[in-house]
């Protein structure tokens, strides 16, 4: 955060429109939050199938790899969203293609994990600019993103939700119920590739957010808090989109009062709200069988012609 917006001592109190007013008066806050509701909103949607299918694991993955790209394009003098982007896509696919062999890989997927972190550093200790290029790609830089990167957000975000409602129906169908899925003709191999690759956009954009370390905040805790609440997936999606939106306009707007990282303000706010959820779900108390029910008449639905 740049030095003269703290000796600016902004305005807090009772006053919304003028706390509003204070909020938007810089062009890089502005930015942060048009960059930061984009990509809450891609995560908040991708995330609850990141959830439903058992895939946290392999999306924190990503973006270690994604980590090696953006600084190993850097030093090579390309633009580090490139790199994020198609090391991230390749990883992806190749995951996707595994399908639900996926899931039981956890010790490979932890290795080249720590492969890819470590790849980064030595790229990064390869670069002769600024070591703060590895602190914003660990931690996020949303404040430095400038009005060209918000239109690249956009764009990635905008085919992001949008290919997620295109393929909504049989990606749930085949998330539910796999093997039924592909008996009934849907192409759950394809499916699991293009949701991978999809998911990679979205974990390289939240870097920019939250950074590496922590994209656990926007992919998966919105949607881990939407679980406790409701078991349609409808309205899963929706509630997950939500508090991804919410988590990163209020850790954005005590980051701009405190100065201290924005992604520790998400993060922690995402932590605790979703440690309140585990106590006071709805749905925690009712037994797991009538907690399924929603779920199974959408697989229902989902079979029926």
């Amino acid at each position: 955060m740049p030095e003269s917006l703290l000796a600016a001592a902004p305005y807090f109190g009772w006053d919304l429109v003028r706390v509003g007013q204070e909020l938007f008066r810089y062009a890089f806050m502005q930015h942060a939050y048009e960059a930061g509701t984009i990509v809450a909103l891609s995560a908040g949607v991708i995330g609850y199938f990141v959830v439903l299918r058992g895939l946290s694991f392999a999306a924190h993955a990503l973006s270690h790899i994604g980590f090696a790209g953006a600084t190993g394009a850097v030093l090579t003098g390309v633009a580090p969203i490139v790199g994020l982007l198609v090391f991230t896509m390749s990883a992806g696919a190749v995951m996707g293609a595994l399908g639900q062999r996926l899931r039981g890989r956890d010790v490979t997927i932890g290795l080249v994990m720590a492969w890819s972190l470590g790849l980064g550093l030595l790229f990064t200790r390869l670069y002769t600019g600024s070591a703060n290029l590895a602190i914003g790609f660990l931690f996020g830089q949303i404040f430095g993103i400038n009005s060209q990167d918000v239109v690249v957000t956009f764009v990635a975000g905008a085919l992001t939700v949008l290919i997620v409602i295109a393929v909504y129906r049989p990606l749930l169908f085949a998330t539910l119920d796999e093997e039924v899925a592909e008996a009934k003709g849907v192409p759950v191999r394809g499916l699991s590739i293009a949701f991978m690759v999809v998911l990679a956009v979205a974990v390289s954009e939240a870097v920019q957010v939250v950074g590496v370390l922590l994209i656990f905040a926007l992919i998966v805790a919105p949607a881990a808090i939407a679980e406790r609440f409701t078991t349609r997936p409808s309205r899963g999606v929706l509630l997950s989109a939500l508090m991804a939106v919410l988590f990163t306009w209020a850790g954005l707007t005590v980051a701009y009062y405190i100065p201290y990282p924005v992604g520790f303000f998400i993060t922690t706010i995402a932590f605790w709200s979703y440690v309140v959820a585990r106590f006071v779900a709805p749905t925690l108390t009712l037994p797991r069988r009538r907690g399924r029910e929603p779920l199974a008449r959408e697989e229902q639905a989902l079979h029926s012609p």
